[in-house]
């Protein structure tokens, strides 16, 4: 018995047809389709070009929402990954999450913030689990506040007090550079 291709298979009469025969008859088409390779380089070419060039070497390390206006600095430095404290005229949050609105903080004489205290002892404890093993990374207290150029120092005082309190004693402040105004830096807290 001879081998056959599969696929369907006329009967003689049907094959030998004016009308249905033709569809069987023409020629076989190939197994291997073309690719256009060239428009297919190119397309990736351009792939590449685009992501090279919305690629940032040091990361977004701060997200500056739209609510916070930055204070001017004229000196700064390249930020690190850490934990980021956002005080707005509305809220405080810690690391996208809001802890508490700015007016309850405006009213309490309580040198600390403890709701505060208890997000910067869990995000120190998660530190600490997942570096358990780890002895080339401790833990360094580094902390980013970002601050509205309009919130008082009462409250920046409290932010600071439960960032010391907590372990957190390494405090930077994120500032827009003067010399490139939409480039944000920090300063240090010393």
């Amino acid at each position: 018995m001879a081998i056959v291709t599969p696929g369907k298979r006329p009967c003689d009469r049907i094959a030998r047809s004016r009308v249905f025969g033709k569809k069987f008859l023409r020629g076989k088409r190939g197994v291997y389709a073309t690719i256009m390779l060239t428009s297919l380089v190119d397309m990736f070419t351009i792939i590449v070009i685009f992501l090279l060039q919305n690629f940032s070497a040091t990361g977004e390390i701060l997200f500056m929402a739209k609510d916070i206006r930055l204070p001017d600095a004229v000196h700064g430095a390249e930020m690190e990954r850490a934990p980021v404290i956002a005080v707005s005229a509305d809220s405080l949050t810690f690391e996208g999450k809001q802890v508490m609105l700015t007016a309850d903080l405006r009213k309490g004489d309580i040198l600390n913030i403890p709701e505060l205290d208890d997000a910067l002892r869990e995000e120190r404890r998660k530190y600490e689990r997942s570096h358990a093993g780890d002895a080339s990374k401790p833990f360094k207290g580094l902390i980013h506040v970002q601050a509205d150029r309009r919130i008082t120092f009462k409250i920046i005082k409290r932010v600071m007090r439960s960032c010391n309190d907590s372990g957190y004693s390494n405090i930077n402040f994120a500032a827009m550079s003067k010399a490139k105004a939409a480039e944000p830096v920090k300063t240090a807290m010393k």
